[in-house]
């Protein structure tokens, strides 16, 4: 696939820079980070803007109020997006990123219909319900039941780590329709509406003094049956549509924003240490990994534009990316000093809250999958290694 970029492409790059350049300082700075209902209008606002100026769901179909770009100014608007340090998909996270192209790729056309232009204009916030506390990284031992009960299922369960869930409107919830089932093949996604009586939210508070986690308890939720995404019990394959979305082609904007941020750090050496070395030829090594990501990002989106549905290599993807997140953001923590003390960094001459961002990307090798569950799956399913014994 050519992913060299045309005239066409450029003339996109200057007129969507254009508009960062007066959409972004005139968007303000975020709100506090208990200031729930500040930051859901601050994301969602922000989504608006990008759809009402033709820029939200850049690869989406326009049909569902998306762009329809082709790959290369997919691959542009990443680059423009990431330069103009434009704000952070947040609470739109779920819905933009993995829970709205799963249902472009598996929802029936109501549902496309329904939800995807919604999530696009920024009015629908979504959250996942995936993880359970008892299941730990093997998400098919799920154990939140839904029982066939008429025109809806009963849902009753825990769920915990579910991004967002005091401030969404829906969840995609995996729960276990066929108990005697094998684990992989009784398991069903649902579109879950969060105001239906019997749900219950309990944020947890992280390391980074934010709560954008959630538990979430069901007792004998009734969820419409059209809520169904795919063939009943068939939810563990749609799960894994979902997962490659979000190990995969999800993190292209987050990529090339590690690139900028590690040409931050290169003026920074420069500035401040530019007979030192060794920190140099780190900071090297660095940039050679992140450049080589950024390539594996091509070829996974190419991946993407021909089938719909990123393929396999989002587990490589997502583990380099991941891991290398991890040490740049510790380089870039040591370098910086005092700055990187405060989760505020009011004073990081870098500009891009490194200490905040480090404490989150702890957390990185461990949501969307761990890195030994990766280590795994690139094993087994890529490179054709068998599996270890049960």
């Amino acid at each position: 696939m050519d992913l060299r970029y045309s005239d066409a492409d450029e003339q996109f790059r200057s007129e969507f820079r254009r508009w960062l350049e007066a959409a972004v300082p005139a968007h303000g700075a975020p709100p506090a980070r208990d200031d729930w209902d500040g930051r859901r209008a601050w994301d969602t606002g922000w989504q608006r803007k990008l759809f009402d100026a033709g820029y939200a769901g850049v690869n989406w179909p326009r049909e569902y109020g998306g762009r329809g770009a082709t790959l290369t100014e997919e691959l542009v608007y990443y680059e423009e997006y990431a330069r103009a340090k434009a704000p952070y998909v947040g609470m739109n996270f779920v819905g933009i990123r993995h829970g709205g192209p799963t249902l472009i790729a598996e929802g029936s056309e109501a549902q496309k219909q329904t939800h995807l232009p919604r999530i696009l204009r920024g009015e629908e916030v979504w959250c996942q319900g995936f993880s359970e506390p008892v299941a730990g990284s093997d998400l098919a031992a799920l154990s939140t039941r839904a029982v066939r009960d008429g025109d809806h299922y009963r849902v009753s369960g825990h769920k915990i780590w579910t991004s967002f869930a005091q401030q969404a409107d829906f969840c995609e919830l995996l729960v276990r329709t066929d108990p005697d089932a094998p684990k992989h093949r009784g398991i069903s996604w649902l579109i879950m509406p969060m105001n239906l009586p019997g749900i219950s939210v309990r944020p947890i508070d992280t390391l980074r003094g934010e709560s954008d986690f959630a538990e979430m308890f069901c007792e004998d939720v009734r969820v419409p049956c059209e809520n169904l995404v795919g063939p009943e019990n068939d939810g563990w394959r749609i799960t894994n549509v979902t997962l490659r979305f979000e190990r995969g082609s999800a993190w292209a904007q987050d990529i090339f924003e590690l690139q900028e941020y590690l040409v931050d750090l290169s003026a920074l050496v420069a500035q401040r240490a530019p007979q030192d070395a060794s920190l140099q030829s780190v900071l090297g090594q660095l940039a050679a990994e992140a450049d080589a990501l950024w390539a594996l990002v091509k070829w996974q989106l190419g991946e993407t534009a021909k089938t719909g549905v990123p393929g396999l290599g989002g587990s490589a993807l997502k583990l380099a990316f991941t891991e290398l997140t991890q040490r740049v953001y510790e380089f870039g923590a040591r370098l910086l000093g005092r700055a990187a003390l405060s989760r505020d960094a009011t004073d990081d001459p870098s500009g891009w809250r490194s200490s905040d961002t480090f404490l989150n990307t702890l957390s990185f090798t461990i949501a969307a999958g761990s890195s030994q569950v990766q280590r795994n799956l690139i094993a087994e399913r890529i490179l054709g290694m068998p599996r270890e014994p049960r």
